[in-house]
């Protein structure tokens, strides 16, 4: 998607900090944190939401959910962290590539 700020960050044309890349996911601090640890996990295949992966998809999300552990580990993340997933506008999803928040470093709110 040409348009998408995630697929310019994946290509170089947006900076980012990384913390994780590999193949198939890429990783990086969130410019606007909301807690101390707050990293975004995102596919580098371009997929809009949750309501568009495919059934091929299923070993990379399963693949994104052992790097945000692995991320929660290596940033102390010891006393619990949270995993967020906004899918469509009313569930406040901004930006149109399916992504992860990786929360943590402080007691977080109960917001459901």
């Amino acid at each position: 998607m040409e348009d998408c700020t995630f697929c310019k960050i994946i290509k170089g044309e947006i900076p980012s900090n990384k913390v994780y890349e590999d193949d198939e996911i890429l990783a990086f601090k969130d410019i606007n944190p909301l807690a101390p640890v707050h990293i975004l996990v995102i596919p580098k295949k371009h997929i809009s939401s949750t309501d568009d992966l495919e059934e091929n998809d299923e070993k990379l999300v399963g693949k994104i959910f052992t790097v945000l552990k692995n991320l929660a580990k290596e940033n102390g993340l010891k006393n619990g962290y949270r995993i967020v997933n906004n899918c469509g506008k009313d569930g406040g999803q901004e930006v149109k590539h399916l992504h992860f928040h990786l929360l943590g470093g402080r007691k977080l709110e109960i917001k459901v």
